[in-house]
């Protein structure tokens, strides 16, 4: 009984992050449009939304996240961020968020070929 509630709420959380996803792209989509302008910053944020969507249609299918897909968003995100404040930050800020980006592609680098050389039953 707990057990299909969770399930039953699960489904529910994952598709309102669907939906939520959704509307915010078609709100990106409509920004674009009436700005006539596209800029690599605007391309990032597709990309984040078009991942989060990709997260969920994985977990669908598998009813797990691979480490990798949230890693992939956060690394688009910096990105993306530091696009957005370079002109503002002070350079050393912009050095530190760029070592994220690095640490984050060392872990996304990590956990893909552990999952390739590690069995799922080496893994529980």
């Amino acid at each position: 009984m707990i057990s299909k509630l969770f399930d039953i709420l699960e489904e529910l959380i994952l598709g309102s992050i669907v939906i939520a996803t959704m509307f915010a792209v078609g709100e990106e989509i409509y920004r674009l449009i009436e700005s006539g302008t596209v800029a690599l910053t605007d391309l990032l944020l597709l990309f984040i939304y078009a991942e989060v969507v990709g997260m969920v249609a994985i977990f669908y299918r598998s009813h797990r996240i691979p480490a990798v897909i949230p890693i992939i968003i956060a690394t688009t995100a910096l990105s993306r961020m530091i696009i957005l404040q370079s002109k503002d930050l002070d350079p050393t800020i912009i050095l530190f968020e760029a070592g994220g980006i690095v640490l984050l592609s060392i872990g996304a680098f990590i956990m893909t070929y552990r999952d390739r050389f590690v069995s799922e039953d080496e893994l529980q």
